[in-house]
């Protein structure tokens, strides 16, 4: 099994507005790619920011793929994500593991 961990920070006062966006973008397309076992979302607030860590668990390699496209550790956005991050708390690689345990 794979582990999939990507990060951000939100814009100030948008950390709840990003929830429910990510609810009908990447969550739903992460739960309606085969291979995607299961998704968890951590959040912090840090000051008027929300950090977002996203783990995604994944059956192999080639299910990121099937999410990911060719470049499985380039980070997924979507069109409206510039609303929600400034440029430079988008993190542009995410971290791949094998989950051992």
């Amino acid at each position: 099994m794979i582990a999939r961990i990507w990060q951000a920070r939100t814009r100030p006062d948008m950390g709840k507005a990003y929830m429910s966006y990510l609810e009908r973008t990447g969550l739903k397309e992460y739960r309606a790619t085969e291979g995607c076992k299961d998704v968890f979302v951590l959040t912090r607030e840090i000051g008027d920011v929300t950090e977002y860590v996203l783990i995604t668990l994944w059956e192999s390699m080639d299910a990121v793929r099937r999410f990911a496209g060719p470049e499985p550790e380039r980070a997924v956005y979507y069109t409206e994500d510039d609303r929600y991050f400034p440029e430079e708390e988008r993190t542009p690689y995410v971290r791949h593991y094998e989950v051992r345990a």
